[in-house]
């Protein structure tokens, strides 16, 4: 097959090629229920790439892919299983879309958190809140003797 091609993205801006050289396919027989093709056809389709030494990441993208995925991988190696498909086609397209889909998610940089702070009009509604809460409770009381 050809070279996988990752959409563009966050983390990606020119989207990501990943050299079908660098990928390696292995076929095997599907469990679960067939009848008499699944004992012949080897439709199952697991896909590995080497995140360490691929040449479609630089490393920043890298570093991040290898930190996110860190517990699906094997070493560096990620693999993705298809078994979905009776077809072996079938199969191959659907491990290529979830390892690009995978490869476009484990690139984005982590968005920083900035501090806001609560805006006047929501304290003011909160204070408001407890006041009307606590006088509901101060009527709840039975009356004080004088």
């Amino acid at each position: 097959m050809d070279d996988l091609l990752v959409p563009p993205g966050p983390g990606a801006p020119r989207g990501l090629r990943v050299p079908a050289t660098e990928l390696v396919e292995q076929f095997s027989r599907s469990s679960g229920p067939g009848g008499q093709g699944v004992n012949t056809a080897d439709s199952r389709v697991q896909l590995s790439l080497d995140l360490g030494s691929t040449t479609a990441l630089d490393d920043e993208q890298r570093r991040r892919a290898l930190d996110r995925l860190a517990p699906r991988l094997a070493g560096t190696v990620l693999t993705i299983s298809a078994s979905e498909h009776r077809s072996q086609l079938d199969n191959r397209v659907a491990a290529r879309r979830r390892l690009a889909a995978l490869l476009r998610e484990a690139v984005v940089p982590r968005l920083t958190r900035r501090a806001t702070r609560p805006t006047r009009g929501s304290q003011r509604r909160r204070v408001e809140a407890k006041l009307r809460r606590s006088a509901t409770k101060q009527n709840r009381r039975p009356p004080r003797p004088e």
